[in-house]
């Protein structure tokens, strides 16, 4: 008698299958359409990288309990705590641009003046 897949697994495979969705769609949106997505997608409490970090960090306390008990390599948890906490910092990072894509969706840029572009080249303010 073959097992049957766990609803979690099922779950977590449905949810890969639409994230690669997501970011093909992301790929083709019209460029006044594109920031107010890519915000949601950011937004640290209620968007998909939000929602990934926080699965993150809920694997990092299962694995924890897991080490403990002798059931997992204590490097485990650790890297799981690691990404957890880039995953944290990348969010923070991240957010402090989200009002400036949701600035962008709401107020397109007009024919009368292009926009000028930027230079890539950026120093990050540490």
């Amino acid at each position: 008698m073959s097992h049957p897949t766990p609803y979690t697994v099922r779950l977590a495979d449905e949810i890969t299958r639409q994230l690669g969705q997501l970011a093909d769609h992301l790929a083709q949106l019209p460029p006044q359409e594109a920031p107010q997505a890519l915000a949601r997608i950011l937004d640290p409490d209620n968007g998909v990288f939000g929602g990934v970090t926080h699965l993150v960090i809920t694997g990092s306390v299962f694995a924890k309990a897991e080490a403990e008990r002798g059931a997992l390599p204590a490097e485990v948890w650790l890297a799981l705590g690691r990404a957890s906490n880039e995953l944290n910092d990348i969010a923070l990072g991240l957010d402090e641009h989200r009002e400036t894509l949701q600035h962008a969706s709401a107020h397109p840029a007009t024919r009368a003046a292009p926009p000028v572009p930027a230079p890539l080249v950026v120093r990050r303010r540490r």
